[in-house]
């Protein structure tokens, strides 16, 4: 277990710095940089730009030295906690950041706290008895919840439950402080695709379980069926979902982009939304780092998780 860690810390080193270095690229390029000029210099257009305004532009900002220079620099800068200023808000990106991901974790764990128990619960139960009444109505239910585009459920949890019966509000900007009611249609939202995607996964995994050979032989044996559920098929059953809810933090962070502009949530997703259509390098480059942070952690937590629940896997 302990090399398994450190393989995969090791892994995730060299993952971030991969990205660190891709990212700063991206955004070092000279074509970036002159829109950026023009963005905080002020004109029409890049051609609008003067060559002796934008090298003093980068004389200032110190985007003249060399490349690796800079880039050392920033990283210095990243593993302070020093993320630069957001341009469009006025405030520190490591601020804002932190309180947009507070927003966001809220949202996040409402989530998880419903999905991950009803999901297990529905999943078990269809696969306990596959081809039943029950397994066909639960397996339907998750079929047509994960075919439904998350925008169009937004718009008809909106339109029925929030225009039409007036019962919660349509917005969660939360301008005026937290109210659980502005977490509900974000949370239907989400739950709704996500919960039918586990319920199926954990439908398949229970049925291919009950159908092996050391669980027949365990009815045969006359073990008592509830002693067979709880402690020979459940076990190998959750292995599969266990890891893919873990994978759900990663599916979740992107997840939220849609449902918190939608709900004009001020959250994660709606931070990087406005951001990339600003143009807040500073705000991008630190969200893109926390995303592919939250992406490899998520698999050190799959992976972890796949061999306490299956210890006869072995990691080469």
């Amino acid at each position: 277990m302990l090399k398994l860690i450190a393989r995969r810390l090791a892994q995730m080193l060299l993952i971030m710095m991969t990205v660190t270095l891709i990212l700063f690229a991206i955004f070092d390029s000279d074509q970036f940089k002159r829109r950026l000029a023009v963005s905080e210099l002020g004109g029409f257009g890049v051609s609008m730009l003067s060559e002796a305004d934008y090298q003093g532009w980068l004389e200032r900002k110190g985007l003249n030295k060399p490349f690796f220079e800079r880039y050392v620099e920033w990283i210095g800068n990243v593993s302070r906690g020093n993320l630069g200023r957001s341009v469009e808000k006025n405030a520190d990106v490591s601020t804002l950041l932190g309180e947009r991901l507070r927003n966001s974790a809220i949202l996040a764990l409402a989530v998880l706290a419903i999905m991950i128990p009803l999901s297990l619960a529905l999943g078990v139960l269809a696969g306990m008895e596959e081809g039943s009444l029950l397994d066909r109505v639960i397996s339907f239910g998750a079929v047509v919840s994960t075919s439904v585009p998350q925008i169009a459920t937004a718009v008809l949890l909106t339109v029925t439950l929030a225009l039409g019966l007036r019962w919660i509000p349509a917005k969660s900007a939360m301008i005026d402080g937290f109210d659980f009611r502005q977490l509900i249609l974000p949370v239907l939202t989400l739950l709704i695709y996500d919960i039918g995607y586990v319920v199926r996964m954990t439908r398949a995994s229970m049925a291919e379980v009950m159908t092996s050979h050391y669980i027949r032989t365990a009815v045969l044996k006359g073990l008592p069926y509830r002693r067979v559920i709880l402690r020979h098929a459940l076990r190998n059953a959750l292995i599969v979902p266990f890891t893919l809810i873990f994978l759900q933090l990663n599916w979740l962070l992107s997840e939220v982009v849609v449902v918190e502009v939608f709900f004009q949530y001020n959250g994660f997703g709606r931070m990087l939304y406005d951001a990339a259509i600003f143009g807040d390098v500073e705000v991008v480059q630190a969200a893109t780092l926390v995303a592919v942070g939250v992406a490899v952690v998520s698999q050190l937590l799959s992976d972890i998780g796949y061999v306490l629940l299956n210890p006869r896997v072995r990691f080469v």
